[in-house]
């Protein structure tokens, strides 16, 4: 089934050309079934960027999907044009009467800052309170799951001597949790990160379960079964180049980088790198939205109740 999104949305050329079904809005209301509902609190900087990759991998599911882009309240990114902003998203208070059957929070470029002093932390913490009558379940990714974490349960995230930069492998640690079905025992995906939580904290919150660890990268995939929070540290989400890219701004910002680990073929820049976790990134995604489906209550207005 396609994916509905903002009309004239800039990821809906780049989708459409992979091959990526987008459903409008016409032809979403004559069909005859209720889409699943899920919100994009996006915080990464570069917008376009982050809901193409988002988009792309919620729209491998059979089922329809409505996605709406929402933002901080009065909070201008400095990457992304004002106009676009203002003609796609959201601010949270302009939806909070609203529910959703799932929220995707994004990681944000701020991780080695204290949360108090992320100067929309109290709007966030109030979003994640929010979600608890109004949101079915979260998908938290990276610094997003981080945030979620020290929010909910007071868990700290430690500073790393170096940042930990490139492809991973990783271990499933649970294949019958329903976001893993189909995965690979073993798999590759993509970090980019300054900081890390660490399994110890978990130690009196048995709800708080690991799904997927690497020995070099620590934990990956935590599942909160209490709260139906799901919790991504990596980017499985993330394209071919993104880590490339990200290279790139780094040398050009004087930041002295290290090359990132097991991306380019012969550690050589001029070579392309090669996909390894496409195929387990589109997976996941299409797991956890039927995860939803399965679980969400039928009437929207329910969500929450219980």
């Amino acid at each position: 089934m396609p994916i509905k999104i903002p009309e004239n949305l800039p990821a809906s050329e780049i989708l459409e050309k992979e091959g990526v079904l987008l459903i409008q809005e016409n032809d979403a209301i004559r069909q005859d079934i209720r889409p699943l509902k899920i919100a994009l609190l996006n915080l990464m900087p570069k917008k376009i960027e982050t809901e193409t990759q988002i988009a792309r991998v919620l729209a491998g599911s059979p089922l329809q999907i409505e996605m709406s882009l929402v933002a901080i309240s009065g909070h201008q990114p400095k990457n992304t044009s004002r106009d676009h902003m203002i003609d796609f998203y959201k601010n949270w208070t302009d939806v909070k009467d609203e529910k959703f059957d799932g929220l995707i929070i994004t990681g944000a470029p701020i991780e080695q800052l204290a949360f108090e002093q992320v100067d929309y932390w109290e709007e966030l913490c109030q979003i994640f309170d929010w979600s608890k009558k109004n949101v079915f379940g979260l998908f938290n990714l990276c610094w997003g799951a981080q945030a979620a974490l020290y929010h909910f349960y007071n868990i700290p995230k430690y500073q790393l001597d170096q940042k930990r930069f490139g492809i991973y492998s990783h271990t499933v640690c649970n294949n019958k949790s329903i976001l893993l079905h189909g995965i690979d025992d073993e798999i590759k995906i993509p970090v980019s990160r300054h900081t890390e939580n660490r399994f110890v904290d978990f130690g009196e919150l048995p709800q708080l379960e690991v799904l997927i660890e690497s020995k070099e990268a620590g934990m990956c995939l935590v599942h909160d079964k209490s709260l139906r929070h799901f919790h991504m540290f990596n980017h499985i989400e993330y394209d071919s180049n993104t880590l490339g890219e990200e290279y790139k701004r780094d040398l050009e910002a004087g930041k002295s980088p290290n090359l990132p680990r097991n991306y380019y073929p012969n550690n050589n820049i001029n070579e392309l790198p090669v996909n390894t976790w496409r195929g387990n990134g589109h997976l996941l995604f299409t797991n956890w939205v039927n995860y939803l489906y399965q679980n969400t209550p039928f009437k929207v207005a329910e969500i929450g109740i219980n």
